[in-house]
């Protein structure tokens, strides 16, 4: 396992994390057994670094890390988040504190070394209903009272060594905003062979989505990045590319339309896969360790976050630390179906 720093913290973690969230199913769904089996797996490889949130089964997932923390008798570096929700705007900065309190609480431990707002930044006021937290406004980021505010409260209060913030596409002005405060240390984005724009948008392609080249600005100004989503969701992965079935505590698609067209897009890039295409696939990999490679091979990447159903995809992923970037001549065939979008229409 290799290890890279967070920005310029001094936290080295692993290329390889272990994400907690509930699409792959095992923090949520899993058994005890099967959370901690695949949990000293990642241990035993060298993962050091655990990313959770309350929004993962309502608590369930980092309650579910905590246990398992302490039969294990380790403590890695841990991330959680809080979610902003329309009854928080009032007092932004309280609810991320006592937010916080109740993470560490069900984490069993008295800090986390990340604490991060799940709401990706955006110029405008988005409207906040029911459980949504998807987006919240940079002035509700950086006023008096708001979420900043709360983030610097629980750090100088030592529940939280350093702070962050998610992006979620179409935000990259309001993340450079974010960015250029110097307050922030880590940001949570999403980059892979379907979705690149975090890295740059291919000639030829187009998004519903654009991270508008953030990785490159979040480096320069030494803030690391975590990625979210390196798979797109299960799809780059040789079942997805194939017409298979995800694994039995996935979520799966979300529409059956996100199905239809994640599968096609994996299909185009099936050629990735030695499993796959043996007879012109001469590079040591299946699809899914080839887009991990793929993501760590992008200036700015800190970690790629992996949403694991068990301990045999623990180990399979964490074999893409250190493995080195893809060959000129896939990189070369990756932008040719770049450029012609995936077949799809515009």
């Amino acid at each position: 396992m290799q290890y890279r720093e967070v920005g310029d913290t001094g936290i080295h973690v692993s290329e390889i994390a272990f994400g907690g969230g509930g699409n792959a199913g095992l923090m949520v769904s899993g058994t005890p057994e099967q959370q901690l089996v695949a949990i000293e797996r990642a241990i035993e490889l060298g993962i050091n670094y655990f990313d959770q949130a309350p929004d993962y089964g309502d608590g369930i997932s980092e309650s579910n890390l905590g246990r398992a923390l302490k039969q294990l008798g380790v403590r890695p570096y841990i991330t959680t988040k809080v979610e902003v929700r329309e009854p928080d705007l009032d007092d932004i900065a309280g609810h991320v504190e006592r937010s916080l309190d109740a993470s560490l609480k069900r984490l069993g431990v008295d800090y986390v070394d990340f604490v991060q707002i799940h709401n990706g930044p955006v110029t405008h006021t988005p409207e906040l209903k029911g459980k949504s937290y998807t987006n919240l406004s940079v002035s509700d980021y950086l006023r008096s009272g708001g979420a900043l505010e709360g983030l610097q409260r629980v750090q100088a209060a030592g529940k939280a060594r350093f702070i962050g913030f998610i992006t979620r596409g179409n935000d990259a002005e309001a993340a450079r905003q974010l960015i250029d405060t110097r307050a922030f240390n880590l940001i949570n984005v999403s980059v892979n062979l379907i979705n690149p724009t975090a890295a740059g948008l291919p000639k030829g392609m187009r998004v519903k989505q654009d991270w508008g080249g953030i990785l490159g600005y979040a480096a320069a100004h030494n803030v690391g990045a975590a990625v979210y989503s390196p798979l797109a969701s299960w799809y780059l992965s040789d079942a997805g590319a194939s017409g298979g079935a995800s694994h039995p505590l996935g979520y799966g698609a979300r529409t059956p339309e996100t199905e239809v067209i994640g599968r096609q897009q994996a299909r185009m890039l099936g050629f990735l896969s030695n499993k796959l295409h043996p007879d012109t696939q001469a590079d040591d990999h299946d699809l899914a360790q080839a887009a991990l490679r793929y993501v760590l091979s992008l200036e700015g990447v800190t970690s790629v976050l992996g949403g694991f159903s068990d301990a045999l995809q623990v180990t399979e992923n964490a074999a893409s630390s250190g493995a080195g970037p893809l060959s000129a001549e896939n990189m070369a065939r990756i932008e040719m179906v770049w450029r012609g979008n995936f077949g799809l229409e515009a």
